[in-house]
């Protein structure tokens, strides 16, 4: 028999191996401990807003949301954005001037500016989810009706009241949105509204071109339906979903926890949850909530001076409360991060919505200018020259409209396109060059894109310079939108969107208003006029403070 000898070499080396091998899972054991530990810390103890947010995960609730979101967007959008693509079609039916339709352009906005206050106090004082229900439901009925309109007056009268009611749900849907994100995601929720925002806007010159053509003249006595009509009575689907839609999602969380009703929020995470994560909602891990409410008025705000919503209210109590929403606003720490929001949101949207609403119109002319001298290496200038006037010829020679338009909506559908390829990128962009800076290059490159358009020398540069400047302007205005959602609490969140919005929707029915007039005194003004409030929004940004990963208050 062999005997073999022992190296005690190899005997401490492995000894070493060993020992090495236990102080690594001892480390390891000890880091999930700590882990577990710090678990158990934190869900023993009650749970804020962004906690009780991430713990209910990320998935099809969500998804969900993304989905009811979109016939809401696309609400929004068609209401201010329809007449654009009406006035080819119905200047003839309805006698429209130049002067008309800027005011059928700017009426919607007046009626958004009218009812901004009201509709942010309710919701932040009577909650999101009837508000939404509510307002979708009364803005299909009034599309509804201007669908029937046969004059201009009728029209303007519906639009005005539509704008009065889209208001409502367009502030509460923001704040709704993002009160079931965490902080992580919350940033890229306006750019996925945006994103939407330009599905619609994609699809209102495909509805153009799919219905305009068939040139519908159904008439029972003296009442007819055009083409136009129809159009507009597509159009009142997506509120009307909308409405229906939100009667089956649950109320904001983190107003309900602002609200005092915590055992309705943490069923509702629970929900969440249990959708999220497919599991049971008894594995919730958290089970008590901050209560916000004792919190808010005890330490943050003992005074109650900075807002705040009493648990258990009756519906009149919630009324008085609603003007003391209002005051917070108006002070110190507030008041100037409103000033600047307010004044940055009323250039984005002056810019924007003035030349993206008159957009179809410089395609028409760009598009007659074509068919009659099929020639497309005429500048912009020169084709908009020939359509004022075109304008200023009409009160003395009979009417025609020229239904080859195809052109006209094949080039919104471009820069729809554009948009939604600005927003993907945006969404990933966002939390990595953060909001500020972000602000900063959309509002200068687009400002830049604006005046350079007075250069375009053939249709072709005319479309890439406007989809452009649309895209990055429009992302602009949804980034404002996340700024004012962290810097605002949840007691202020709505009625802050609500005036942020106003503000910048008197921009842009101003600037509506004006423009007819800056065509009329030269092809120069109406492009610098543009490009010089895109830039003084950029520059304006420089003074908002950073809200990268802020916490929800």
């Amino acid at each position: 028999m062999t005997l073999s000898r022992r190296d005690p070499n190899k005997d401490g080396q492995r000894s070493l191996i060993a020992e090495a091998d236990n102080e690594i899972i001892n480390d390891v054991l000890q880091d999930i401990g700590r882990k577990c530990l710090l678990e158990k810390e934190i869900y023993t103890k009650p749970a804020d807003f962004e906690t009780a947010i991430l713990a209910s995960g990320y998935g099809k609730f969500n998804l969900i949301l993304y989905m009811v979101s979109v016939t809401a967007g696309w609400s929004s959008i068609f209401e201010t954005t329809t007449m654009s693509y009406v006035f080819p079609a119905a200047e003839c039916d309805l006698e429209l001037s130049l002067s008309h339709k800027g005011w059928l352009n700017a009426i919607t906005y007046a009626g958004m500016i009218s009812s901004a206050f009201i509709w942010g106090y309710l919701s932040d004082t009577l909650g999101r989810k009837k508000l939404l229900v509510i307002g979708y439901l009364l803005d299909a009925l009034l599309v509804t009706i201007s669908a029937f309109s046969q004059n201009f007056y009728v029209l303007i009268t519906t639009k005005f009241l539509g704008g009065l009611i889209i208001n409502g749900p367009f502030a509460a849907l923001t704040s709704y949105l993002s009160e079931f994100h965490c902080a992580k995601h919350r940033a890229r929720v306006q750019m996925i509204v945006g994103f939407i925002f330009s599905i619609g806007n994609l699809l209102l010159p495909i509805l153009a071109l799919a219905i305009f053509p068939l040139q519908i003249n159904l008439q029972l006595g003296d009442w007819v339906f055009h083409s136009w009509n129809v159009y507009l009575l597509i159009c009142s689907l997506p509120p009307l979903i909308s409405g229906v839609a939100f009667v089956f999602l649950p109320e904001s969380p983190k107003f309900l926890m602002t609200a005092g009703k915590n055992d309705k929020a943490l069923k509702i995470f629970r929900q969440v949850y249990r959708l999220n994560t497919g599991k049971l909602e008894e594995t919730y891990p958290i089970t008590e909530l901050v209560d916000e409410n004792r919190s808010s008025q005890n330490t943050k705000d003992p005074t109650g001076r900075f807002g705040y919503v009493t648990a258990g209210r009756t519906k009149k109590q919630a009324l008085r409360e609603g003007w003391k929403q209002i005051l917070p606003l108006f002070c110190s720490p507030y008041l100037f991060k409103l000033v600047m929001v307010c004044a940055m949101q009323f250039l984005q949207m002056m810019g924007l919505n003035t030349l993206r609403l008159w957009l179809p119109q410089l395609y028409q002319a760009m598009n007659d200018h074509q068919y009659y001298s099929a020639s497309n290496k005429t500048t912009l200038c020169d084709m908009l020259e020939v359509f004022q006037k075109q304008n200023e010829t009409k009160s003395t020679s009979p009417c025609e409209v020229n239904m080859d338009n195809s052109q006209v909506y094949t080039n919104s559908m471009i820069v729809a396109g554009v948009s939604i390829v600005g927003y993907i990128v945006a969404g990933g962009l966002i939390n990595i060059v953060g909001k500020k800076k972000l602000l900063n290059i959309l509002g200068l490159t687009s400002g830049t894109v604006a005046i350079a358009m007075y250069y375009a020398t053939n249709i072709v540069s005319t479309i890439a310079m406007s989809s452009v400047f649309v895209a990055l302007s429009s992302i602009g205005m949804h980034v404002i939108l996340t700024v004012v959602v962290d810097l605002f609490p949840t007691t202020l969140r709505t009625m802050t969107v609500s005036f942020t919005m106003m503000f910048g929707r008197i921009g842009a029915g101003s600037g509506n208003l004006i423009f007819p007039y800056l065509l009329q005194s030269g092809c120069g003004p109406p492009f610098l006029t543009i490009g010089s409030v895109m830039i003084g929004c950029a520059i304006l940004a420089c003074f908002v403070p950073n809200t990268d990963m802020k916490a929800l208050e």
